[in-house]
């Protein structure tokens, strides 16, 4: 498999894939534990509510279908997601995301996916290299469900911004600037959430204008 390279300032970046299997229902570790004790302080927080209010990020949390469906029908759904669908099926992950969970999902639009090198894509989705597609999907789930009030209040905790694990073991830093929540992956880059707390039965949904890669 073939290093991805970053279009907006990582030409000559080498991304290296991990291929070992992660098991998407692993247990939590302590700061998973320290993670969900300070979330049930959070969400309750007058300023992260004040933050919502205030975002231009779009909610769909009240939507009438609220809750119906996994998180993979909320993806099959949305017209924008129709790469990260073929992605997931072709990385055998539909059975995992449309399991118990909760799950949180950070998803990338097509546009994401389209900024990537040409090529990346396609070559992702070939049989042979799906290891290496599961693992980059990975780094864009995180265990638990983390609505953006909660991610909000989490950062406020914590002076703008908090760090959060994925299932691939790649980190996540979601960070707030001017009303927007960010989210960091660990080569720099900066992805937008553009939609917000998708809710479904196993999880919540926000979707990003970025492909998150790991170092």
């Amino acid at each position: 498999m073939k290093t991805l390279t970053s279009r907006v300032k990582r030409n000559t970046a080498l991304v290296t894939f991990i291929t070992a299997s992660f098991a998407i229902a692993g247990t939590a570790n302590a700061s998973d534990c320290a993670m969900k004790k300070a979330k049930q302080t959070a969400q309750h927080t007058t300023t992260a509510n004040t933050a919502v209010m205030s975002s231009p990020i779009v909610y769909v949390g009240n939507y009438k279908k609220d809750k119906k469906g996994t998180i993979v029908d909320a993806a099959v759904a949305t017209e924008s997601l129709s790469t990260l669908v073929a992605a997931v099926k072709a990385a055998d992950l539909v059975g995992a995301l449309s399991g118990d969970g909760p799950l949180t999902v950070f998803a990338p639009t097509n546009m994401a996916f389209e900024e990537l090198p040409t090529g990346t894509v396609d070559t992702l989705l070939k049989p042979e290299n799906i290891g290496s597609l599961q693992n980059i999907l990975k780094a864009h789930v995180v265990a638990g469900k983390l609505s953006a009030a909660d991610i909000i209040g989490l950062a406020e905790q914590n002076g703008g911004s908090v760090e959060v694990e994925t299932l691939s073991g790649a980190k996540l830093t979601a960070v707030l600037s001017d009303g927007n929540l960010m989210v960091k992956d660990e080569q720099g880059g900066l992805a937008s959430v553009k939609k917000a707390d998708i809710m479904k039965s196993n999880g919540v949904v926000h979707i990003v204008d970025r492909v998150l890669l790991s170092s």
